[in-house]
């Protein structure tokens, strides 16, 4: 099984000054160790589920654009961008960017959006969530249009671009990953299927995995998609008192469940101790799940 490590706890040590050799230091650690991913949220406030919309949270693409800078290995991408927040042409230009200055490490993490108090305040407008997901499937389009050779016209129910020209091309080949975040069993998991390279499903449990991934795999069936091809992960929470042979245990479970990657969201002041500290005790036997 394989890990990574998305910071979305940005409430830390030294206020504004101290963001930036925070994530320094744990984007360089999750390097160090072998983790496969160091993730950002794509929000501009907060998550009140968390803490406040007042307490801080960086914008996601600089920020990654900052750790691509200090990293060499670790893949780089949101967990994940709402479909709202940007045009998709720009979207994938964006991506683009940040996979070529990384040298060929960035992915895209997108979904559907939700969180209306962000879109009210910054006005960013916010349809329906039907509407939502005709949105996120047409920037799946033309995403992989805009990776593609074709710079012709796109033409949908609410995208129309006159040319999708996309210069330079991404350093990775044929492009870079598409994950699609969220568990939803009619839509969400329906365009993992169908667009996809990699899902991260939120899920309590392992037999919430279980049921969830029987449900990838019916639509898989369904467009004709080798399940194997796509990518499990799932989003886990890392403790800074954490056990590691309680995380080993859940990890296990999760892996028996069919997921092979654990993105693990990093808690508490000092994320890169927490980091490294994985990377000591866990790391390792990780690997043999």
């Amino acid at each position: 099984m394989r890990f990574g490590f998305h910071l979305f706890d940005m409430t830390l040590p030294g206020g504004p000054a101290g963001l930036a050799p925070a994530i320094r230091s744990a984007a360089r650690t999750s390097d160090e160790i072998g983790a496969s991913w160091f993730t950002v949220m794509d929000h501009f406030f907060q998550m009140e589920q968390f803490r406040t919309a007042h307490d801080p949270m960086l914008e996601g693409y600089t920020t990654l654009g900052f750790a691509a800078g200090v990293t060499e290995r670790v893949k780089l991408g949101t967990v994940v961008t709402g479909v709202t927040y940007r045009h998709p042409g720009i979207l994938s230009k964006t991506v683009t960017t940040l996979d070529v200055l990384s040298e060929g490490r960035a992915f895209l993490g997108i979904g559907a959006a939700w969180y209306e108090r962000e879109h009210l305040a910054l006005g960013v407008p916010y349809p329906p969530l039907k509407e939502r997901f005709e949105r996120l499937e047409e920037t799946l389009q033309i995403v992989l249009q805009m990776w593609s050779d074709d710079e012709g016209p796109f033409v949908g129910q609410h995208y129309h671009l006159a040319e999708t020209i996309s210069v330079p091309k991404p350093v990775q080949s044929p492009r870079p990953s598409i994950v699609i975040g969220g568990s939803g069993e009619k839509k969400t998991l329906r365009l993992v299927a169908q667009y996809a390279d990699a899902t991260n499903l939120i899920a309590p449990d392992a037999e919430t995995v279980t049921r969830k991934l029987e449900i990838l795999r019916e639509h898989c069936d369904a467009v004709g998609r080798d399940y194997d091809s796509i990518e499990r992960t799932a989003q886990f929470r890392l403790l800074p008192d954490f056990d590691p042979d309680e995380v080993l245990r859940d990890a296990a479970a999760f892996a028996a469940a069919g997921i092979q990657h654990l993105h693990f969201g990093v808690l508490g002041p000092d994320p890169a101790g927490s980091i490294a500290r994985f990377g000591d005790e866990i790391a390792e036997r990780f690997s043999l799940l």
